[in-house]
């Protein structure tokens, strides 16, 4: 178990920081938002945004107070329907988090993305430059997936992953995620009474199995997405802390490093810079590249960059330039990149040495398929980028 300490510096070195709230967290099972847990939430935020630290909300709840407005018996399951409901509910939402920020002289900035956001390096820039011009002007930015649009997202998305994509946008220390249960278990509390609550994980590798697929009615996220989340975070050099939102002062129990939650720490190292973390963990390949054995081994153990001889399998239709997952031959992918071939020039030259392809294509701009400097490695127990 980490010691009280380790907790309480961890956020007192955290400058920045992502607080995920779920909708249970807000809302009751009939979908009502609770302005009395709202405001609690908005008084905790503010002292943990004390002494000039930054502090960013990602808020679920559209959805569910949607449903209450609409007096709804149930979460709807018909994809147009659950858009109304994130139509009507939204400007609910934001008005509950300004009710409660205001009084506080604090700010709000609604901020709502979808996944195409982080694909284009522009608009991933634009963003950040957006956020931290917010945080210069004393806002609180509160962000939400853009439900009434994001078509693929409500169907399979949460708000547990677009708090670790926006924890990578704005490189924060710490990312909390505030759900209905405190933290990870060795088993479901809910009907295993010797369950122990997991304090401390250095590897969350190690941990994935406990997860449960479980969700709550209103919401759309489980154990599982939260150590999904959790995963891309500490990879891409953000720790977590998940801890339950319902429990009184959570937040401050936080900030004074208190025996509650999980923490997985980020991965230690030196720190990724700001467009690797893009790179390697915000935005959506267009294709994949698989590797044989000594392809993968020079690149993920040795530091090389990748050279057309070693690509098996060219996967995917994408352009020069384009973002690729590199996978090993078991179909596991261990890093991401920038291609220097489109995948029909990739098809010509793979398996390739450099002489051969010289007599195959002509010259060439580049020996590399992915160059070194523009590949980021992925996968747990790689060395780092």
């Amino acid at each position: 178990m980490a010691k009280t300490q380790d907790k309480a510096a961890l956020v007192e070195r955290a400058r920045v920081v992502v607080v995920k709230v779920g909708t249970q967290v807000l809302a009751d099972e009939a979908g009502r938002l609770s302005a009395e847990r709202i405001a609690t939430l908005a008084g905790q935020v503010a002292r943990l945004a004390q002494g000039g630290r930054r502090v960013l909300l990602v808020s679920s709840g559209a959805i569910g107070a949607g449903i209450g407005r609409l007096k709804l018996a149930a979460r709807p399951t018909e994809l147009p329907v659950l858009q109304a409901c994130a139509a009507v509910g939204q400007p609910y939402l934001m008005t509950a988090w300004e009710g409660a920020f205001g009084p506080l002289n604090l700010p709000t900035a609604q901020v709502l993305l979808n996944a195409a956001d982080f694909d284009h390096r522009t608009r991933y820039l634009n963003m950040r430059n957006t956020l931290s011009s917010l945080f210069e002007m004393g806002c609180v930015p509160i962000i939400n997936e853009n439900d009434t649009t994001s078509v693929a997202e409500i169907k399979f998305g949460d708000n547990d992953t677009l708090a670790a994509l926006v924890a990578g946008l704005v490189q924060a220390d710490l990312l909390v995620l505030l759900s209905g249960v405190d933290g990870l278990f060795s088993g479901d509390p809910r009907v295993d009474p010797s369950a122990q609550r997991v304090d401390w994980v250095e590897d969350i590798d190690e941990v994935l199995g406990l997860a449960q697929a479980t969700k709550s009615r209103l919401g759309t996220g489980g154990m599982r997405s939260k150590l999904k989340a959790a995963s891309l975070a500490v990879r891409s050099g953000t720790s977590v802390w998940l801890a339950d939102g319902g429990m009184d002062g959570v937040l401050d129990r936080l900030r004074e490093g208190g025996d509650v939650g999980t923490v997985f720490p980020a991965r230690q190292g030196e720190a990724m810079p700001a467009w690797k973390r893009w790179l390697g963990f915000s935005t959506r390949p267009q294709g994949s590249l698989v590797l044989d054995a000594g392809a993968t081994r020079a690149v993920r153990e040795q530091g090389k960059s990748l050279l057309p001889i070693g690509i098996a399998v060219v996967k995917g239709h994408f352009g020069k330039g384009a973002v690729v997952s590199l996978v090993d031959d078991k179909g596991v992918e261990f890093g991401r990149g920038l291609s220097n071939f489109s995948s029909a020039e990739l098809e010509k030259i793979r398996g390739l040495r450099t002489e051969q392809i010289h007599r195959v294509a002509g010259p060439v701009a580049y020996d590399e398929a992915v160059h070194r400097d523009n590949l980021v490695l992925t996968g747990e127990g790689d060395a780092p980028a």
